[in-house]
C-alpha cells in the first residue's frame, strides 16, 4: 500500500529533527526547575543554608533586618560566623531536627567546657559567647536565668563543618541514639565506632577489590561470547535437571506416605496425602510444559547465542561503548548534587514567622508552597531523561555499526556520531520517552508513599490491593521503558518520532514474540549469572576481611557488574531489532542484500534449511521468517 512504501525501513539514509514540541516543553520544565533554584537563593535560602542562622532569624556573619515580634533579631553578627546549638544531641527523629536553641558564635569550643566558669573563661580568652545574646559573659556564674541560657554542660569539644559553618560535636557517640534510628543493628556507639574503623583499616583492601571488580567487568564483556554457547547449555540443563528431579521426589514422598498410611490415619494426615499429590500432579505438569517450551524455542537459543557474540564483536569495534556507564553516572550525580542543593535551599525558603516557642521558622505562603512537588517531578523526568540519552547513544552506534557493510567504513568514533545526532536530532524523542516513564513512575511512588504511611492502620484488603496497583505499575514501567528502547533503537534507524518509531517496533517484536521471549530469559539469565560469578570472584579472593568491609565491596561488584552488562544487554536489544528488520526487508538477494554479520547469516541459513526439512512454511519457526520473502508486497 501507499502507506507501507511511505513507510519503508531504510536505515541511516536521512536525518530530520524527532518530537521538536516536546523538546520545547522540556526546556520549559527545565526554566521551571533553574526558576525554583534562583528564587530560593534570591530569597535568601542559599544565604541561611550556607552560613546558618540563629533561632531568632539572624543569619550568622552579616548584619540582619528586625523580624517584627521576635526580640534578639536584626543583630549585626559580622564576627559570628558559626552556629552553635545549646543542646546538640536534643535530636527530634520524627522531624529530623536538632531541637535545641541555635546561637551564633565567633568559634567553636575545640575543647569540652565541664562548667559554666569553664564557658565564662571561654568566652573571655576567645571572644566567643555561647550562652544567648542577652547575658553577658560576667553574668554566666551569677545570673539565675544562666541554666536555661547557657549551652547544657559539659559543653562537648566540637569543630565548623566546612562550607557550613555549624559547630558538630567531634565525638560521635552524641549522636549514638540517630544513628540507632538509622541502622538498627547498632546498639551502641562503641559497635558504630568498630564498624568506621574496620572500614579504615580495610581501605587500601576494598579500593584494590573495588578496582578488581571494575577490571573483571570489562574482560568478563569481552569473553562472554566465547563462553556464551557453554553458559545457554549449562542453564538449560540444569532448569530440566531441576525440575525432573523435583517432581520424581514428590512423587517418590507421596507414594512413601500413601504405603506407611494406616487404617486409622488422621483427617489431618488425609489431607497432607491430598495436598502432596496435587503438587506432585502440578510438577509434573509443570515439567512437561517446561521439556515442550525447550524444545520449541532450542531454534531461538541459537539465536541468543548468534547476538552475543555479535555483541562482542561490536564491543571490539566500538570500545568506547564500554564507558558510557561513567559518563552516564558522572552526570546523574552532577545533577542529583544540585537537586540536594536546591532542596535545601527550598527547606530554608519562605518568610520568618514566630513559633509557639517564640523563636523564627521560615515557611512559604500560598502556592510557593508547593514548589518542591514540582521539584520531585523534575527528579524523576530529567533523572529518566539522562538515562534515556544513554539508551539513545547506544542504539545509534550499534545500529551504525549493523547497518554500515564495511566494518572499515565505520566513523571514527561511531559513539561521538551518535552523541552528535542525539543532540541535534532526536533529544525531543527522549524528552517524550522519558516523560511517560515518568508519568507511570509518579502514581506508583505515591501508593509507596500511601502505603508506608498506613502501615499499621489499614485493613487487610485495602493493604492487598495497594500492593497489586503497586505491581501493576511496575510492571508497566518495566515493559514501557523495553518498549522505549526499542523506539529508541526505530528512531536512530528512520529518524521517526516517537509515536511512529514505537509502533513500528511494537510491530516487529510481536512478529518474532516467541524469539524476544527466548533472548529476555535466557540472555538475561545469562547475565544474571555472570553477575554472580564476578561477584563470587571478587569476594572469594578476600573472604577473611571483616564483615562490613565484605558488603561495601559485593555491594560495589555487583553495582558495576549491573551497569556492564545492562549495556551489553541493551547492545543485544538493539542488534535483534536490527536483525529483525534486516531478515523481514531483505533476502540475500542482489539488490536486497542482508546487512548482518556472518555468525547472523549462519543462523539464517540454518533457519532456512531447517523450514525446507519440515516443509514449505511449517512450524513457528517458518512462520517467523516467512517476511523475508516478498517484504515489500505488505
Amino acid at each position: 500500500s501507499h502507506k507501507s512504501s511511505k513507510r519503508e525501513w531504510k536505515p541511516l539514509e536521512d536525518h530530520s529533527c524527532t518530537d521538536v514540541p516536546w523538546l520545547l516543553l522540556f526546556i520549559l520544565f527545565c526554566i521551571g526547575m533553574g526558576f525554583i533554584c534562583g528564587f530560593s537563593i534570591a530569597t535568601g535560602a542559599a544565604a541561611r543554608l550556607l552560613s546558618g542562622y540563629d533561632s531568632y532569624g539572624n543569619i550568622c556573619g552579616q548584619k540582619n533586618v528586625k523580624v517584627e515580634g521576635i526580640v534578639n533579631s536584626g543583630l549585626d553578627l559580622t564576627h559570628k560566623k558559626y552556629v552553635f546549638f545549646l543542646d546538640p544531641c536534643n535530636i527530634d527523629l520524627v522531624h529530623q531536627k536538632i531541637k535545641s536553641i541555635a546561637l551564633c558564635v565567633s568559634a567553636c569550643p575545640r575543647k569540652e567546657l565541664k562548667t559554666l566558669a569553664d564557658i565564662q573563661k571561654f568566652a573571655e580568652t576567645n571572644g566567643s559567647t555561647l550562652c544567648s545574646y542577652e547575658l553577658q559573659p560576667s553574668e554566666y556564674t551569677t545570673d539565675s536565668r544562666a541554666a536555661k541560657l547557657c549551652p547544657k554542660y559539659p559543653v562537648p569539644e566540637s569543630a565548623p563543618i566546612p562550607f557550613f559553618h555549624r559547630c558538630a560535636p567531634v565525638n560521635i557517640s552524641c549522636y549514638a541514639k540517630f544513628a540507632e534510628a538509622l541502622i538498627t543493628f547498632v546498639s551502641d556507639s562503641s559497635v558504630l565506632h568498630r564498624l568506621i574503623s574496620g572500614v579504615m583499616t580495610s581501605k587500601e583492601i576494598i579500593m584494590g577489590l573495588c578496582l578488581l571488580s571494575l577490571v573483571l567487568s570489562m574482560i568478563l564483556m569481552v569473553i562472554i561470547r566465547y563462553i556464551s554457547r557453554v553458559l545457554v547449555w549449562i542453564l538449560t540443563i540444569l532448569v530440566i535437571l531441576g525440575s525432573v528431579g523435583g517432581t520424581g521426589v514428590l512423587w517418590w514422598l507421596y507414594a512413601k506416605k500413601r504405603i506407611s498410611a494406616g487404617a486409622l490415619e488422621t483427617q489431618i494426615a488425609k489431607d497432607n496425602l491430598q495436598a502432596l499429590l496435587i503438587y506432585a500432579i502440578a510438577a509434573t505438569v509443570f515439567t512437561v510444559i517446561l521439556f515442550l517450551i525447550v524444545l520449541i524455542m532450542r531454534k531461538r537459543v541459537a539465536l541468543t547465542i548468534a547476538l552475543f557474540h555479535v555483541a562482542g564483536k561490536v564491543f571490539i569495534h566500538l570500545p568506547l561503548l564500554v564507558f558510557q556507564p561513567f559518563w552516564t553516572f558522572f552526570v546523574l550525580i552532577l545533577f542529583w548534587t544540585y537537586w540536594i542543593a536546591v532542596l535545601l535551599f527550598l527547606g530554608t525558603t519562605g518568610s520568618p514567622v514566630p513559633n509557639e516557642e517564640g523563636f523564627v521558622e521560615f515557611r512559604m505562603a500560598g502556592p510557593l508552597k508547593y514548589m518542591w512537588w514540582y521539584h520531585v517531578v523534575g527528579l524523576i523526568w530529567i533523572s529518566e531523561f539522562i538515562l534515556a540519552c544513554q539508551q539513545m547513544t547506544v542504539a545509534g552506534a550499534v545500529v551504525t555499526y549493523y547497518f554500515t557493510r564495511e566494518k572499515r567504513n565505520l566513523p571514527f568514533t561511531p559513539i561521538l556520531a551518535s552523541v552528535n545526532r542525539l543532540v541535534c536530532y532526536h533529544l525531543g524523542t527522549v524528552a517524550k520517552g522519558s516523560f511517560i516513564i515518568t508519568l507511570v513512575k509518579i502514581p506508583r511512588m505515591i501508593l509507596m508513599y500511601i502505603h508506608t504511611q498506613l502501615k499499621g492502620k489499614e485493613n487487610a484488603c485495602a493493604r492487598c490491593m495497594l500492593k497489586a496497583c503497586i505491581c501493576c505499575l511496575w510492571c508497566l514501567e518495566k515493559c514501557l521503558t523495553y518498549l522505549n528502547q526499542n523506539a529508541y533503537t526505530a528512531t536512530a534507524i528512520n529518524s521517526t518520532n516517537f509515536c511512529t518509531s514505537a509502533k513500528d517496533a511494537f510491530v516487529i517484536l510481536v512478529e518474532n514474540a516467541l524469539r524476544v521471549a527466548a533472548i529476555n530469559t535466557v540472555g538475561d539469565f545469562m547475565l544474571f549469572l555472570g553477575k554472580v560469578c564476578l561477584l563470587h570472584t571478587v569476594t572469594d579472593l578476600y573472604y577473611t576481611i571483616w564483615v562490613l568491609p565484605l558488603i561495601i565491596v559485593c555491594l560495589f561488584a555487583f553495582l558495576v557488574a549491573h551497569c556492564f552488562l545492562s549495556i551489553y544487554e541493551m547492545v543485544v536489544d538493539v542488534l535483534f531489532l536490527c536483525f529483525a528488520i534486516d531478515t523481514k526487508y531483505n533476502d540475500g538477494s542482489p539488490g536486497r542484500e542482508f546487512y548482518m554479520d556472518k555468525v547472523l547469516m549462519e543462523f539464517v541459513e540454518n533457519s532456512r534449511k531447517s523450514m525446507k526439512e519440515a516443509g514449505r512454511g511449517g512450524g513457528a519457526e517458518g512462520r517467523e521468517l516467512k517476511p523475508m520473502v516478498g517484504a515489500d508486497e505488505e
